[in-house]
């Protein structure tokens, strides 16, 4: 990897001869982030990683996984489908090129390099993704409280549910609700109501401590936590935290039942995922965990393990 910039987009080279690996690494590394690969099975390692790629210039003919190979595998992937990827090749063919195209090539260039061309095609495919992922995440954001919304939720949560499925990991899921909301909102008026809402997914977000966790908004005055390869017994710490941490706030709410201030309730259950089953099962389980804490009295946390 050379020129590792943060915020910089990120392109893979991928090229079993060195030569053509350095011309291409020298002619974009000043401006971008580049990782190269010798061969198809160490791009897909590479893709299959944390790293995050933002484009693939990819060769085709390669002594292990040629590039055809190479890029059904990207996508068929959830987590590197989206990534445009352009093919290199000394082969000029127009079948070559169709073919490309037919397995999701967004475009193609050919050996030997025109840089000038290669530097130009490569910056409007990496402009083209910036807007799509852009949109991505706008179309994922709660635009009151910002933090994601519940098509990202159903999303992250049938990710993670086969993700841990295949490690037999625990995955844990916190439902939380601000007590006595709609008293608050008829009392105090909407906009404050807004406000508390920003205030409950700012601190939820502040209490997330690693990068595979996240708090969505759910709807209304709900919100979801995501925590996966995450022991129950440490969801329930984590619930707790949050719940301290939200009554900490200390807003004023006269007309709760519960105290004198915004109050929440959460539910917490965990699972090791089995392929079997759905997803929707440990929401289900959450959920009347969340109704055991409200029906209890609110303002606490219940849960229970769930066993297969």
């Amino acid at each position: 990897m050379t020129n590792a910039i943060d915020n910089q987009q990120s392109v893979l080279i991928v090229d079993d001869q060195n030569i053509n690996t350095l011309v291409l690494e020298n002619a974009l590394s000043p401006l971008y982030t580049v990782y190269t690969a010798n061969g198809g099975q160490a791009a897909l390692n590479i893709l299959h990683s944390q790293t995050s790629i933002d484009l693939v210039l990819l060769d085709i003919q390669m002594p292990d996984l040629d590039g055809y190979q190479v890029l059904l595998d990207i996508r068929q992937n959830d987590a590197t489908k989206n990534i445009p990827v352009i093919f290199i090749s000394a082969k000029d063919a127009a079948e070559d090129e169709a073919k490309g195209l037919e397995f999701g090539a967004m475009d193609y260039i050919t050996k030997p390099f025109n840089i000038t061309v290669v530097k130009a095609r490569v910056r409007n495919q990496l402009s083209l993704k910036k807007k799509s992922d852009l949109l991505e995440k706008l179309a994922n954001i709660d635009g009151l409280t910002e933090v994601p919304n519940r098509r990202r939720y159903d999303e992250k949560l049938d990710l993670e549910w086969r993700r841990c499925a295949r490690s037999s990991s625990p995955l844990s899921m916190i439902m939380l609700d601000i007590d006595a909301f709609k008293p608050f909102n008829d009392n105090y008026g909407h906009s404050a109501g807004d406000e508390i809402l920003k205030q409950v997914a700012s601190t939820l977000s502040k209490k997330i401590r690693r990068s595979g966790d996240e708090a969505f908004r759910y709807g209304g005055e709900e919100f979801v936590i995501l925590l996966p390869e995450t022991s129950f017994e440490s969801s329930i710490r984590v619930a707790e935290m949050m719940r301290e941490a939200i009554e900490a706030l200390d807003i004023p709410h006269e007309y709760s039942p519960v105290e004198k201030h915004i109050t929440v309730s959460l539910g917490v259950s965990s699972i090791v995922p089995v392929a079997t089953m759905s997803a929707k099962t440990l929401q289900e389980f959450t959920d009347l965990q969340l109704y055991k804490a409200k029906n209890a009295g609110r303002n606490q946390v219940q849960g229970e393990l769930l066993q297969v």
